[in-house]
Order: C-alpha cells, then structure tokens, then sequence
C-alpha cells in the first residue's frame, strides 16, 4: 500500500500518521545558509572583492552542492533504502552510494535493517548514577496461571527487521505492534501452563512457545519483522504471597525429600527380607533333605542288623549290647565296684589328657579319679 503524501513539503508523515522509519529522504540542503557561507569564504580569500563574479562562483557552487544532494543518496551499511516515486513503493538499495531522482519525484526511507531492538515487558530500566535502577510495571507483569494461580512475570523480547518493505507500510508503530503482541503472547502461554513449571523447568520452554507465537501473530499482520529472542528476567509469585508460596515450596520440597527417603528405605528393606525369606527357605530345604537321607540310613542299617541277628541271634545280640554299653558309658561317669563290693581305683588317662590346663595357668584342684569297671 503506498504511501500518499499530502503535507506538500517532504516530510516524514503518511496517510496513518509519522512513519515508523527512515530517515526522510525527501529533505532538501538548505541553499540560502551554504550561499551566505560561500561568499564569506570568497570573501575572506579574495580581500579586494569580487564583486559579481564572486556571488556567480558561490551561487553556481550552490547549484553544484544542491544537485549532489538532490540526485544522490547514501545507504549505511545497518540500513535498506526504500525508494518511494510519488508515494509509491518502487525499489530497494543496498548499502552505498546511489542515484535517485529529486524531491517530490523521489524519496528514500532508510529503516536500520540489522539493528536488534529490544523491548521491556513487566519493568523498565534506566540508568542511575553507576548501575541500573528497575522499575516494576505490575499492570503487565501480573498474569494468571492455568491453574488459577498469579505469576509476576518480567521479559524482554529482542527483534530487527526481516522485510522493509511490509515494515514501512503495514503497521503504524512497530514498537508499540511488538509490545502489544508479546504481552498478550505471554498471558495466553501463562494461562496454558501451571504455576511450578513455569518456575522451574519449564522456563526455556515457555520462551520458546511465547517466541513462536509472537512470530505468528507478527506474520499474519505481516510486520516485517523477525522475533530474535525472548528473554525470561523475572519469574516470582506477587510480592503479597511470596513468603506464604515459598512455605509451600518448602513443604512440597520435604515432602519428596521424606517420599525419596521411604523409597530408598523400602528397596533396600525389600530385596533384605526377600533374601533372608530363601535362604530360610534353603535352610528347611537342606535340613529336610539331611533327616531324609539320615532316615533312609538307618532304616538300612537296621536292616542289615535284623538280617545278621536273624541268622545268629546269640552273637548279635552280645554285640549290640557291647556296642550300647560303650556308647552308654564313653559319656558318663564311671565307678568300677568288684565282686566283692570293693571300688576299684581308676584313671582315665585319656579323660585327664583332654582336661589338661594350659602351661601359664595352675590347676586350682587335682582331678578327681574315677573308676570304671567292666560287667
């Protein structure tokens, strides 16, 4: 849509108002001051005075330096030159040196093309004395959360131009368009999202979302212009509830520190008990399959003894009775009495070898002798 100029004088102004960039190319030297400067100097140089001749030389130097200055145009290296013919949109320069046609034909804008804008949402900063002073703007930075709660929220939005052309003639205030956009960006995320997310993990991700919307939202105005970053600085709960929220965080904080905790209790208590539980297991196991084993035994050997008695009765039965005497008697105390009704003195050597002190302590009694006899 092309521009319609109706001040007649090469202003910056458009059918909506200032322009939103440029440099107003359309601004013309102003002749009488470089005259008035020009006789001066010819003045000065030339003492006797030139009369007519000199005021021809400054006049014809004037024409020279307004006609530099109305066929040429020079484009910065941060800038794109839009040229507008009679209002209208025609072409682009690159930064340089460029030939155009004089005002009113031509016009050139010169938008700063690589400059990266930054804009403050939720605070505003400015310099005071050595550092920075911030100042909180609550009427942005308050929003409401998905899950009802209020987040104060303060980020920057930095951007440039990606497209001249559409920035020029499709919005009238690009700062503003941007500000506007990204506040409202912002509150639509924030009241997707939960309150702890947003605090903690999720806070790339929420520049990330708010970035792509932003972006969206510019394209379909098609602003010309790119959104290069979206800068989280502040993500607190309201000042009034913040000792009140960080309790809860506290307490949020200890109750998956104690859940953590019984966790660790419980995989360690667990894998223990089950472990304890087989090798019980094990231990009935082995002890059943030993009192088996010692059960099928002895019932073999007394088979084998019942067959022995069955075929000498007499000599079997001596020497099961020998054998239980010795095991009887091994293990007890024995008096040996004779025939007589006499005791017959004992020692058992082998029983005083097994109860002999140890060389560094004296034995505190003699040992005492028993007897033992034979039936």
């Amino acid at each position: 849509m092309p521009w319609s100029n109706q001040s007649g004088g090469g202003g910056n102004n458009g059918p909506w108002g200032p322009r939103p960039g440029g440099s107003g190319g359309g601004q013309q030297p102003d002749l009488e001051e470089i005259l008035r400067k020009s006789q001066d100097r010819l003045r000065q140089a030339m003492p006797g005075g030139g009369g007519k001749w000199i005021t021809a030389l400054v006049a014809l130097g004037a024409v020279v330096i307004a006609g530099i200055f109305a066929f040429t145009v020079r484009v910065n290296t941060d800038e794109v030159g839009i040229v507008l013919r009679f209002g209208e949109y025609v072409r682009q320069l690159q930064p340089g040196l460029h030939l155009r046609l004089p005002y009113p034909i031509e016009e050139v804008e010169l938008p700063k093309f690589t400059r990266l804008n930054r804009i403050e949402i939720g605070h505003r900063g400015a310099a005071q004395g050595s550092g920075i002073s911030v100042r909180d703007v609550p009427e942005e930075s308050l929003m409401l959360t998905g899950d009802e709660n209020i987040v104060d929220i303060d980020f920057v939005v930095v951007w440039k131009i990606n497209n001249a052309p559409d920035y020029l003639f499709n919005i009238q205030n690009p700062q503003g368009t941007v500000k506007d956009v990204s506040e409202s960006a912002m509150r639509e995320i924030v009241g997707q999202s939960d309150i702890e997310p947003i605090l903690t993990a999720a806070r790339a991700e929420t520049e990330g979302k708010v970035q792509h919307l932003i972006q969206r939202t510019l394209d379909g105005y098609q602003a010309g212009i790119e959104i290069v970053e979206v800068q989280l600085q502040k993500v607190d709960p309201p000042a009034q509830v913040i000792d009140a929220f960080r309790d809860v965080q506290a307490a949020r904080a200890d109750q998956e520190r104690l859940q953590n905790e019984a966790q660790a209790y419980a995989n360690r208590v667990v894998p223990e008990a089950r472990g304890e539980a087989e090798r019980i297991l094990q231990s009935a196991q082995g002890y059943r399959d030993r009192v088996i084993a010692e059960a099928k035994g002895e019932a073999a050997r007394f088979e084998k003894v019942l067959l022995e008695y069955q075929k000498a009765p007499d000599v079997t039965r001596k020497r099961i009775f020998i054998d239980t005497m010795q095991d009887v008697l091994s293990n007890a105390d024995k008096i040996i009495v004779d025939r007589d009704g006499g005791v017959v003195p004992y020692l058992p050597l082998s029983e005083l070898q097994k109860r002999a002190p140890a060389p560094s302590t004296p034995s505190s009694s003699a040992p005492s002798v028993q007897n033992g006899g034979q039936q």
